[in-house]
């Protein structure tokens, strides 16, 4: 807690607030993100959905917008089921009840806990991906975190640790601790308060700890996304709700194999008049590898169909604001540079 007073982060946007939608908010975008990323998409949220209601009454696809590039989508779409919920069943208010949080979509048990210590000042424990590492290398807990004997292990000893007093110090320390100075590379244990009671320094082993998920051979997919371009327009395609980016709007997709001027006719009213391939865009996920082959298609005529539910077509920049996948603004920004 001394350590945190003098050497921790105390800047952040989302710090010296009570606020708990902003704390909320800031939480489910820190999930799997590094701070440095989340702060400029934290404040361009906030100036489209500056309260609870504001979020909950939005269209899913202006909640995508904000998000689009953030990644890990579901994160935004439980957000927004979650602000819907506390609407209707909590007076437009995150609750303060640690069991009424961990009812909400998206909200886990450590992420609960932060929500409850910064907003409400209780005594809960977290334990995030940098406070795994850190209490694994301070108790030597062997193993990988992911392992459920493991990660009680760790439960276990921060619980234990909590303190009676000062807890939002003392959380917000553990996290700038595990952020920017026992790291997972290089750590600089010359500037830890907690260095001399290590275990994994004493026995020279701070690289064992934790041990890292066990590795295996990622699957590789391909597939083709359609660039269709009229009058200076493209085709987007709204994906399922569910799976892999869902809800997003996206490129049109083709398995390899098919006849592509005929699938932009039937299924899209969409005339090809010139097809060219550009170059592989490649992009992962955290259970596989996609390499995607886009097909830059000019169109010269569309039949109204074209303008069905779940298709739209837009101007590049347009379309460029839109909720879509990283790697497709990747590709439109190619388009675009010709």
């Amino acid at each position: 807690m001394q350590w945190q007073q003098q050497h921790g982060r105390h800047d952040l946007p989302w710090q010296n607030t009570r606020n708990a939608y902003r704390i909320w908010l800031s939480e489910i975008m820190l999930q799997q993100t590094q701070v440095s990323t989340v702060i400029p998409y934290y404040r361009r949220f906030l100036d489209s959905f500056p309260d609870i209601r504001s979020l909950a009454v939005a269209p899913e696809d202006d909640v995508l917008a904000r998000w689009s590039g953030l990644g890990y989508y579901s994160r935004a779409r439980n957000l927004h089921r979650a602000a819907q919920i506390m609407v209707a069943s909590h007076a437009a208010c995150v609750p303060q009840e640690f069991e009424a949080l961990l009812q909400l979509p998206g909200i886990g048990r450590s992420t609960a806990a932060a929500i409850s210590v910064f907003a409400f000042g209780a005594r809960h424990a977290i334990l995030d991906g940098n406070v795994k590492r850190l209490f694994a290398r301070r108790f030597g807990i062997a193993g990988f975190p992911g392992d459920a004997r493991v990660m009680s292990a760790l439960w276990q000893e921060t619980e234990r640790q909590l303190p009676k007093l000062d807890i939002e110090s003392y959380t917000q320390g553990l996290m700038d601790l595990g952020a920017t100075v026992c790291t997972r590379s290089k750590p600089r244990c010359d500037l830890c308060p907690v260095a001399p009671r290590c275990v994994a320094r004493k026995s020279d082993a701070i690289s064992k700890y934790p041990e890292p998920r066990p590795k295996k051979i990622l699957p590789q997919r391909q597939i083709q996304m359609l660039v269709l371009l009229h009058a200076k327009q493209v085709l987007l395609e709204k994906r399922p709700p569910t799976g892999i980016w869902g809800g997003l709007w996206s490129l049109p997709e083709a398995v390899a194999g098919t006849d592509i001027k005929a699938l932009c006719a039937q299924r899209y009213g969409a005339t090809v008049t010139t097809h060219e391939e550009m170059a592989v865009v490649a992009h992962g996920f955290t259970h596989f590898k996609l390499d995607i082959a886009p097909q830059r298609l000019g169109v010269s005529r569309i039949a109204l169909r074209a303008a069905a539910p779940g298709l739209s077509w837009l101007t590049l920049e347009d379309a460029l604001d839109a909720a879509i996948p990283t790697p497709v603004k990747r590709i439109l920004l190619k388009v675009i540079a010709g």
